[in-house]
């Protein structure tokens, strides 16, 4: 059997979605939809990924069972860089003191895996990597 990620719903507060529009477009994802209550975007290779209106006001930790965090990979490590000072702008901080290299996730020596993370303003975490040979 052959399968793909179809799509991905994260639901969330929506006096907060120009944050995820302006991170999703920055990333280089596409809109495909986007009304008063969903915004979908779609990405050259994967599957669409939508924010979704909710009323709930529960935050899920993301350190106990479920959903850890969402990571976007990038071609170059340069691109970890620009969306982390991309965020900072915008005031969104960086965590686990990233951006750093995480060598025991390289799959050799001549690799690196470079990460930022950090939250949403609805407190879900996201990663941006970039793994490949050092540069």
């Amino acid at each position: 059997m052959k399968s793909h990620l179809y799509h991905l719903q994260i639901n969330v507060d929506f006096k907060n979605v120009s944050f995820y529009k302006d991170f999703m477009e920055f990333m280089g994802w596409k809109i495909i939809f986007g009304d008063e209550s969903a915004v979908g975007y779609k990405s050259n290779t994967n599957g669409d990924i939508w924010f979704i209106k909710t009323g709930k006001n529960k935050t899920v930790d993301y350190d106990a069972k479920g959903v850890n965090h969402i990571s976007f990979r990038v071609d170059n490590m340069t691109d970890v860089d620009k969306v982390k000072s991309h965020l900072e702008k915008i005031k969104i901080k960086m965590l686990f003191d990233t951006p750093r290299h995480r060598h025991e996730f390289s799959a050799s020596k001549d690799e690196t895996y470079y990460q930022i993370m950090f939250e949403s303003p609805d407190k879900i975490l996201f990663e941006v990597v970039y793994i490949g040979t050092k540069k």
